[in-house]
């Protein structure tokens, strides 16, 4: 196959710990051409098909020169075998118009993945609450209000924006109520903007574990991303210690009912947050930690998510 990545300059990767990297070096191992572009790159003029100025690359396993390319080239999006979306959050206004763009793509016969449409209609922390059975009690608003009386009732919560990512913007308030009031104003704009609120989880001590689910079935691993000293939250980004540990069977049976519906729908990459047995998030833009999960249980993510590609293109002719 000849595999078009959408994602982030490759300049800025931080290839000992990117997952895309991993999908690229899986792909190459497997036979498969690398071809790369930003978002920034695509273009659709009146009359043509959504193409794209690309980079053709080749890894080279020197991490200090870890890619050679050829000469920039611009190509038609419906060229490649598969187009994989792996721009990182957040999911602003441009990110919202790469998906269309990526749409007209797959109407010209481009297959891509995650699918752009469910990109769209699954954003990370509201697709939680198909699955409320699953999850913590979640209140989602714009009511200050609101807010204070789900306070009031759970004593002790979590608040987070709706866009947020990496762990930026997530707020404790215990029974004290302490800066409850300053949380809401600098989250809330005064009813400018929704709010998640959840009830506080204390299994968050145990980690905030990504469970990956390819194709809809879930990696036997998952990577228990761990708060350290004082801090509430486990994402890596905000200095969480990751830790491999086989998954549970309680995540395990969430991980499939939730692939069972979501794999369906062209979600062939999933990210769940869980929380003991509660699912926080669902990731599906862009998610992260195949390469904790090789390195520290020996699994092949990678391998498993680049397997999964070529069935499901097979599957898509």
């Amino acid at each position: 196959m000849h595999i078009l990545f959408v994602a982030d300059p490759l300049e800025s990767f931080k290839i000992y710990k990117d997952s895309t990297f991993a999908m690229m070096r899986s792909a190459q191992a497997r036979g498969h051409r690398i071809t790369v572009c930003e978002p920034q790159h695509i273009r659709w003029i009146s009359g043509e098909k959504v193409s794209a100025r690309v980079r053709d690359i080749v890894l080279t396993g020197d991490e200090s020169r870890w890619f050679d390319e050829a000469a920039g080239r611009r190509a038609e999006l419906a060229e490649f075998d598969a187009i994989i979306m792996r721009k990182d959050p957040p999911f602003d206004s441009e990110y919202f118009y790469a998906t269309h763009l990526l749409g007209q793509a797959e109407r010209e016969g481009a297959k891509v993945f995650n699918k752009p449409a469910s990109l769209r209609d699954h954003p990370e922390k509201l697709a939680v609450m198909e699955f409320a059975e699953y999850a913590p009690v979640t209140l989602v608003t714009r009511s200050a209000q609101d807010i204070r009386d789900f306070h009031a009732q759970h004593q002790d919560i979590i608040l987070k924006p709706l866009d947020g990512m990496g762990g930026m913007g997530i707020f404790r308030v215990g029974p004290d109520g302490m800066n409850l009031g300053s949380i809401i104003e600098t989250l809330n704009l005064d009813g400018a903007q929704s709010v998640m609120v959840q009830k506080y989880l204390p299994e968050i001590s145990k980690g905030d574990k990504r469970v990956l689910i390819i194709g809809g079935k879930p990696v036997p691993f998952c990577l228990a991303r761990i708060p350290q000293g004082n801090e509430v939250r486990g994402n890596l980004a905000a200095g969480g210690k990751g830790v491999a540990q086989p998954l549970e069977p309680e995540d395990r049976a969430i991980a499939e009912h939730i692939g069972a519906e979501l794999a369906p729908r062209g979600l062939l990459l999933i990210g769940l947050d869980i929380i003991g047995h509660r699912i926080t998030e669902i990731n599906v833009t862009s998610p992260t930690c195949f390469q904790e999960i090789e390195q520290q249980a020996g699994f092949p993510v990678g391998d498993m998510f680049i397997e999964a590609l070529e069935k499901a293109v097979a599957d898509a002719v």
